[in-house]
């Protein structure tokens, strides 16, 4: 049975006219009547007020379900009334209301339907998608679209469990610590539920796990790849492939598998000289410069925190016990200083780079583009300077593609041993030395100075807004920026910025485990596990533990993140505390915090605030009535009609 055989058009009220809960129950319960679902009025009204005061059938998001089965019920029907200014049915403002009127007797067909009900008004765009229908006809077809779109998901579920399809997956985010990991247990919790068999590959910070095999990738009916970086996608040729960012592996994991179950055509890698130019023609010209971006950072982060860490373990001989001129020197110190400032630090720009065109040409940009790094690195344009020159050498590898290509065939097999690498090299140092070095020089050199230069409110407006983009959107590109520019400010010997960063970035995961401890009837069970476990993330300088409680609840979850960063940043620039390691957390705060105490007082008060913002605004949860999505179990309302 149809949800639309029950809800007809004359049983919506589109302009609910009633000021408390008892005039919505009347209207709706003599529209009912007046229709002739019902035998006797009164009869009714006092099985459905028996049902409410029993529990209250307000059941969050806006929405109030009243509900019974009655004898008085001549044929099972629902009422829907709608009140765009709100009226407050017990204790929030509701928007949409359900009546639902079963016979004593329903069957269990009927019971389905009025549950199933329940289970689309979770859908956030469905309710929005009814609030916002101007007229009787648009409701109605709202439902039924919605039901068809249910009853298609379903079907290709029933597809997939009877024909044993199984799907195989690949999740690498920036760092590979947090996403990567996340993206993957939304997928195989979301494949699970289906029936599906999936198995993910995670390329995480500590390499790849779970790797799929040739026959593994060759018996799976697709392929979702859910990376911030590049992926090698030479392996899935031919194969259904559907390739999105971790973040919608974490949020829209159900969404992925539809579409990769839908997909018609299948994914071509270039395999040869032949088709290489063409896939590198749509790559340049489609292909996601963020995620050129994020490969380079990838590659570099090992190099820039191990880099930091041993600075920061050398600086425990002395402040100077690197300098061979101190009273201080220590040369087991200075070995650690060399090789963590000369050695590594020397080593992350041209790594990026090399990586960024690495992921825009593949191979032949990375000669050219690390050559580039370096040449930006010993230039003085440092950090952006090779960033320049990633996207020159990658881009510049492309252009000679489509010229080389019209040499001889002959010759071909000279351009990625010879002609690739050095016509790449030369045309990327020539203009990083030439062009970008002076000015990016110039530039970095007056930062560097005013930052140095900088105290009172101004230094407390750059840690504000460090800390406050660094979390905006919890490992995007702002998050990115921000870390890049604190990473550029360590390499030239400005350590306030980073300090300021990892203090914003360690606060809303622990704000968000302090809500859960102290706000606790505000938070489901599963909420507060969760919360345990971002106490440790964020304790380790992952912003990414908050990222459930965001998406379930990001209009009062991100503004929160954001001014508790901004407190926590703005007191670390105005204590003027400086971090040496760009990573940690609580790890290298003892070796590279100048005060170490302070600094965990400022982490305090940014997630105190958080909290506090979430802990106030956010409304208590029923006792004894957990909410998901802040709707009651559909077993609740299917038992009580």
């Amino acid at each position: 049975m149809k949800i639309s055989e029950l809800i007809t058009e004359q049983n919506v009220i589109l302009h609910l006219e009633a000021k408390n809960k008892e005039e919505i129950i009347d209207t709706l319960a003599v529209r009912l009547m007046k229709n002739g679902f019902l035998k006797e009025l009164e009869g009714f009204t006092d099985d459905i007020w028996k049902r409410e005061n029993a529990v209250s059938t307000e059941v969050g998001y806006g929405i109030a379900m009243p509900h019974t089965k009655s004898a008085y019920v001549n044929k099972p029907a629902v009422v829907f009334g709608r009140s765009l200014e709100g009226i407050t049915y017990d204790k929030e403002s509701c928007h949409l209301f359900f009546m639902i009127a079963a016979q004593e007797g329903a069957t269990d067909e009927h019971l389905e339907t009025l549950s199933r009900l329940s289970t689309y008004l979770m859908d956030e765009l469905f309710r929005a998608k009814l609030i916002l229908a101007k007229t009787v006809k648009e409701v109605i077809s709202i439902i039924d679209e919605k039901e068809l779109e249910e009853e298609e998901v379903e079907s290709a579920d029933e597809l997939l469990s009877s024909e044993g399809v199984s799907l195989v997956a690949v999740t690498a985010c920036t760092a590979g610590i947090a996403h990567t990991y996340m993206s993957a247990q939304s997928l195989r919790d979301a494949a699970e539920k289906r029936g599906i068999s999936m198995k993910v590959q995670t390329d995480g910070s500590s390499g790849t796990e779970n790797r799929l095999t040739d026959e593994e990738i060759a018996q799976a009916s697709g392929v979702i790849i859910a990376a911030d970086r590049t992926v090698d996608m030479s392996r899935f040729d031919g194969k259904k492939v559907v390739e999105t960012s971790t973040k919608q592996g974490i949020n829209n994991a159900n969404g992925l598998i539809d579409e990769v179950l839908a997909k018609k055509e299948s994914y071509k890698a270039a395999s040869s000289t032949k088709s290489a130019e063409s896939d590198d023609t749509k790559r340049g010209g489609a292909f996601d410069i963020y995620k050129h971006l994020m490969n380079g950072v990838s590659f570099m982060l090992p190099f820039v925190v191990s880099g930091g860490i041993l600075i920061a373990i050398s600086f425990m001989f002395g402040v100077n016990s690197a300098n061979p001129d101190s009273s201080q020197y220590n040369e087991f110190a200075a070995f650690l200083n060399s090789v963590g400032g000369s050695a590594a630090f020397g080593l992350m720009v041209p790594i990026f780079a090399g990586y960024v065109a690495f992921s825009i040409a593949d191979r032949p940009g990375l000669a050219p583009g690390a050559i580039g790094g370096m040449i930006a690195s010993t230039g003085g344009s440092g950090f952006l300077g090779g960033l320049i020159a990633g996207f020159v050498a990658g881009y510049s590898i492309l252009l000679l593609r489509k010229v080389l290509i019209k040499l001889p065939k002959s010759l071909h097999g000279l351009n990625p041993v010879l002609l690739f690498p050095v016509l790449g090299t030369l045309i990327t140092t020539i203009v990083i030395q030439y062009v970008i070095n002076t000015p990016i020089s110039s530039f970095n050199d007056t930062l560097v100075k005013w930052l140095t230069d900088m105290s009172g409110s101004n230094a407390i407006l750059v840690g504000a807004l460090l800390g406050g983009i660094l979390v905006s959107d919890m490992g995007g590109p702002l998050n990115k920026i921000a870390y890049a520019f604190g990473i550029q400010m360590i390499t030239a010997g400005v350590y306030e910025p980073m300090a300021a960063l990892m203090c914003g970035g360690m606060i809303p995961p622990i704000g968000l485990g302090l809500a859960t401890t102290f706000f606790r009837n505000k938070f489901t069970d599963q909420d507060r596990e969760t919360g345990k476990i971002a106490y440790v993330l964020g304790s380790c300088f992952i912003t990414e533990g908050v990222i459930p409680f965001a998406a379930a609840d990001p209009i009062r979850v991100i503004p929160a993140n954001i001014i508790g960063a901004a407190v926590g940043g703005a007191l670390s620039m105005a204590f003027g505390i400086e971090l040496t390691a760009p990573h940690g957390g609580i790890f290298v705060i003892p070796i590279a915090i100048n005060r170490p105490f302070l600094y965990v007082a400022c982490v305090l008060a940014g997630s105190v605030v958080t909290m506090l913002i979430v802990g106030l605004t956010k409304k208590s949860i029923v006792p004894n009535k957990e909410i998901s999505g802040g709707i009651e179990d559909v077993s609740d309302v299917e038992g009580a009609i």
